[in-house]
């Protein structure tokens, strides 16, 4: 079974390995294979951990790029904390790095994905960075999310064989941002995202998998893929965070004890009763538990596992993550730079120079119900989203404040959303998407493709009459539904817990004219509405809205459903109403920046020293979504090139 990673002698066994490396490399070459080959040996035996080969790979490569062993020695003797902090021995510590410090190359205000992977990339230029959070854990939004990851033409899908071209990529996400998103930023995303995922290969412990068959949401438009291009985490062991690893933000929602599950398997969770593959899929996340079990691991994936891994390659790199440390303003030297942040923290004001640039990646302003309420269309509240608590637009603020233009603002990553209860919406992803659903307004009539994009039933919702709580659309299912898939994580068959019901998010009647009445809709509308949509189940043709037409629209679907695996009857009594609102992942509007990630004025002129990326800028997505992961491909991208062009500059 390997040693216990917290045992003091895989402590000892982990330091003996890179002590070794590091023998190798003051060694002769000609003496390093005898006098290294049993180290070496025990190490890769007996560690087991995911970040062994990638920190030997991070000292190989510094033993082949050498050019005299004086300066390699001071790159090893500048390195080796990192190296050795990336076995998780060293997190504990990893926190109270340049505690004291108050002046940095770069300061990164925000630690979700953006943040860190900006912060990584101005390391690696050989910057001293900071990252500051206002929040007691990192990972942000990032660590709550499926994690998710869409950059075409990646390395992954490249390795897969999956048929893309850079022209395809542009033509295609020119068709979906529009006029919305300049074509200078749609441009620097594409050629740059790629290259931010083999950074992140060669830089962090991450490795990615490919969603497979995960379309992009506009597959018919010019250059669109049905098979997709989102990528995923693999798993990640938690064990090599040490003590950091409770300081990463909880997920939206935990995954059940008894299997470890990647986003792409939620798919066939949802069908495991109704199909043979849901099946294996539900075995195989049952066989990552054990195994992990057995290896003595803590299986992190999707957002878990991405921010985790970012936090690892921060530790390596020596960047230290300072939280509880709210960003209050931007400091602006004679000449108008920015030349640091005022910051709160233990309750105590004070200032942190930057001598070459900030970078703001403090997320959206989805928690901030008077910004909501300034820039966004109504209802709106602060309950519907699953954005991060401390997502309440700081960044955005203080980069105002410094007359930067704003876009997009009245935008957000929508998604329909069922307020299970106060403050905890539940995000409805492939439940609209199944046989046997339909979704209603209130005067009891259909009006979108309930299969389609989730940004676009949102915008559609709007469209309709919703009350201030944000009431107005309904999920209407029946027991035939309930029996055959899984809702949020209740299983098929089982009944529905008394509280969704108490908090009247969801009701139940023993007929169609029942259900109308208590959800206080037309019953004779409804009825006609849902004999209408039974008939083109029963013909797999929707005449209204096209369900099923697109590949987007089938991925959620069920393949056993004929003749149209998005169409189901709605026969089966009893019957179901869940009460939709307007949710979201995150607002999208933010800082207006140009290809190079530098905050731009409404004269289009640069604030310079000042960079943004993520939700804290307006998103390259303009007022649509490409795909899977298009909140964190552009977020990760983008903090990779603020990071990259701050080091250019000071080479400049």
């Amino acid at each position: 079974m390997g040693l216990h990673p917290n045992s003091a002698v895989w402590t000892v066994v982990r330091i003996g390995g890179y002590g070794a490396e590091v023998l190798a490399i003051l060694a002769p070459r000609k003496k390093q294979s005898n006098l290294l080959a049993p180290w070496l040996d025990f190490w890769v035996k007996h560690t087991r951990i995911v970040h062994g080969a990638f920190v030997m790979k991070q000292i190989r490569e510094l033993i082949a790029s050498r050019k005299d062993r004086r300066s390699f020695t001071r790159r090893i003797v500048s390195s080796g904390f990192g190296l050795i902090a990336a076995t998780g021995w060293l997190g504990r510590f990893s926190a109270k790095a340049d505690a004291g410090a108050q002046e940095f190359d770069v300061i990164v205000a925000g630690s979700g994905a953006a943040g860190m992977t900006a912060a990584l990339a101005a390391a690696k230029r050989g910057l001293k960075v900071v990252v500051i959070d206002a929040s007691s854990y990192f990972g942000g939004s990032t660590a709550r999310s499926g994690g998710g990851i869409w950059i075409r033409n990646n390395p992954i899908n490249q390795a897969a064989g999956v048929q893309d071209s850079p022209a395809e990529a542009e033509e295609y996400l020119a068709a979906v941002a529009g006029e919305f998103a300049p074509r200078e930023l749609q441009q620097a995303f594409l050629a740059q995202g790629p290259k931010m995922v083999q950074f992140l290969l060669e830089q962090t412990p991450l490795k990615f998998r490919r969603m497979a068959g995960y379309s992009d949401y506009y597959p018919e438009l010019p250059g669109g893929k049905a098979e997709g291009a989102s990528i995923e985490p693999e798993i990640f062991d938690g064990n090599l965070l040490g003590v950091e690893l409770a300081k990463l933000n909880p997920p939206y929602i935990p995954t059940p004890t008894g299997v470890v599950i990647y986003a792409a398997d939620y798919k066939w969770l949802c069908l495991a009763k109704v199909t043979l593959h849901g099946a294996r899929v539900a075995a195989q996340a049952v066989r990552r538990y054990v195994e992990a079990c057995f290896r003595r691991q803590k299986p992190l994936t999707m957002g878990q596992a991405l921010a985790a891994g970012l936090r690892a390659g921060l530790i390596a790199a020596g960047v230290p993550v300072w939280l509880d440390t709210p960003l209050v303003d931007l400091s602006v030297d004679a000449d108008g730079r920015v030349n640091g942040v005022k910051v709160c923290k233990n309750g105590l004001d004070s200032f942190i120079k930057a001598k070459h640039g900030v970078i703001v990646a403090t997320g959206g302003f989805e928690r901030n119900l008077a910004m909501r309420q300034e820039f966004q269309q109504q209802p709106i509240g602060i309950d519907w989203t699953l954005g991060a608590k401390d997502n309440t637009g700081g960044g955005i603020l203080a980069g105002r404040r410094l007359g930067a233009e704003l876009a997009l603002m009245d935008d957000a990553w929508w998604g329909p959303s069922v307020p299970l209860a106060p403050g905890q919406p539940y995000f409805c992803l492939s439940e609209r998407s199944l046989p046997g659903s339909i979704l209603v307004n209130q005067r009891g009539e259909r009006f979108v493709n309930e299969s389609a994009p989730y940004h676009d039933i949102v915008n559609a919702m709007y469209r309709q009459e919703l009350a201030a709580d944000g009431s107005g659309v309904w999920l209407i299912t029946d027991q035939n539904y309930r029996n055959r898939y899984l809702f949020r994580d209740i299983l098929p068959g089982l009944p529905l817990p008394q509280a969704w019901f108490d908090q009247k998010a969801v009701y139940k009647a023993i007929s169609v004219r029942d259900l109308a009445e208590q959800i206080k809709i037309p019953a004779e509308q409804l009825e006609a509405t849902v004999q209408t949509f039974n008939a083109y189940a029963r013909t797999g043709d929707d005449l209204e809205f096209q369900r099923g037409a697109s590949a987007y629209d089938r991925y959620y679907a069920d393949p056993g459903s004929k003749p149209n695996p998005s169409l189901g009857e709605l026969r089966k009594t009893p019957f179901y109403a869940f009460r939709m609102v307007p949710g979201d992942l995150g607002t999208k509007g933010g800082l207006k920046t140009d290809g190079r990630a530098r905050v731009l004025r409404a004269d289009a002129s640069v604030i310079e020293g000042l960079y943004a990326a993520g939700n804290a800028s307006a998103s390259v997505m303009g007022r649509s979504y490409a795909g899977n992961g298009s909140t964190l491909g552009p977020a990760m991208t983008f903090g990779y090139i603020a990071g990259n062009e701050i080091g250019r500059q000071i080479l400049r």
